[in-house]
């Protein structure tokens, strides 16, 4: 599940703003119900759709799908968009409409501010939870039907999320944990489902006391932060077709959760050498360095790689992420008190008036004013 949790500025990235709704929670000493909410929805795109070979019954054209949800990662949809149409059939229908839903969710979640495909997404998301549901009816004994079933209500989950709907999500995900535990009663192989699992049974352990009592409230049985990592990092280690979105959700909870920000940037590192069109990787590698390690220079130069890419049109949505990278690389050089290379890049953006990511030119102008008391005071 791509996590996206919680609203945000509009000019924020999705790392940055899920790092200060972090920091904010903790220092209010409660917190959002968002962790229990993830419990399930955080894990089941990731436990999603492409599932490790189960011996006993192997998910229908695991390689197809495969190289569908490795082109969604490295955020090139319209290519996903052609091999869903040369997988469906042979693969489950209703796989394939999971994942046009999946990745729909990953263009959201590169560019959260806008709203502009939300309805697309929402009817989408609806048509394909209920193509499973009915698949589940027709075979009731089919693994396989159930772990679709769960991973079609996932971006559905996140989304909820990201938009404030968060009663909601938590109810969709106690029906995606549900959906789980009976594929895995079914075929106890199917080792990518133990990663929802595992998500469910750490975020419950850890989740704030506001969360507990909503898990209370939905009667969901409590966590084991041990069991869960183990369970993550199993469906990891031996699914056959996870380990992309697996290291993408377990990276947050080391850098959250586990205070471990060398391995969650290691594991940044090995996606977005796998998947570099992905913006969203090495711009969660600036925010790391610079919120977790405060690596200034780590941050700045991370900003210049992903706005070097940008520039050369080598990334998806080339322009929106070229207008993210000078925003980031200018606050980084602000905090250096490089305030003349950061005012440059601000100038570009203002200059610029660009639509998108929305927000922007309203947040360089924030940044060329901090920047000019701070000139003012040196």
């Amino acid at each position: 599940m791509k996590s996206a949790c919680g609203p945000r500025e509009h000019s924020e990235s999705a790392p940055a703003a899920r790092a200060k709704a972090r920091r904010s929670a903790e220092a209010s000493g409660g917190g959002t119900p968002r962790a229990v909410i993830k419990v399930c929805a955080v894990a089941i795109s990731a436990a999603l759709l492409i599932a490790a070979t189960a011996p006993a019954e192997p998910l229908t054209e695991a390689p197809r799908l495969s190289a569908v949800y490795d082109s969604i990662l490295d955020a090139r949809f319209d290519r996903a968009d052609g091999q869903l149409k040369q997988a469906c059939p042979p693969a489950p229908v209703e796989a394939c409409q999971s994942l046009r839903v999946e990745s729909l969710w990953w263009q959201i979640l590169i560019n959260p501010e806008s709203r502009a495909d939300d309805k697309r997404f929402q009817d989408l998301a609806l048509q394909a939870i209920a193509a499973n549901d009915a698949w589940t009816r027709r075979e009731p004994r089919r693994a396989e039907a159930w772990f679709y079933l769960a991973g079609s209500h996932a971006p559905l989950v996140q989304w909820r999320v990201l938009r404030g709907e968060r009663l909601a999500a938590a109810r969709e995900g106690a029906a995606i944990k549900a959906a789980l535990e009976h594929a895995l009663e079914l075929d106890p192989a199917l080792n990518d489902a133990y990663f929802g699992i595992g998500v469910y049974h750490y975020y419950a352990d850890i989740a704030p006391a506001a969360a507990k009592v909503l898990r209370w409230l939905l009667f969901l049985p409590g966590g084991d932060r041990v069991k869960g990592l183990q369970e993550m990092l199993q469906a990891r280690d031996r699914g056959e077709l996870l380990r992309g979105e697996a290291d993408y959700q377990l990276q947050l909870i080391y850098l959250w959760y586990e205070h471990n920000t060398d391995l969650a940037l290691t594991m940044l590192d090995k996606l977005d050498a796998r998947y570099p069109n992905n913006p969203l990787f090495r711009q969660s590698i600036a925010d790391a360095r610079e919120t977790y390690l405060r690596d200034h220079q780590g941050s700045a130069a991370a900003w210049r790689q992903l706005l070097a890419r940008a520039t050369a049109g080598t990334v998806y949505d080339a322009q929106t992420t070229v207008v993210r990278a000078r925003l980031g690389l200018a606050s980084t050089l602000i905090t250096m008190n490089q305030l003349d290379a950061a005012n440059e890049q601000l100038t570009i953006v203002i200059g610029q008036h660009p639509i998108a990511p929305i927000g922007a030119k309203t947040r360089a102008e924030q940044l060329q004013r901090a920047l000019q008391t701070k000139s003012a005071t040196r």
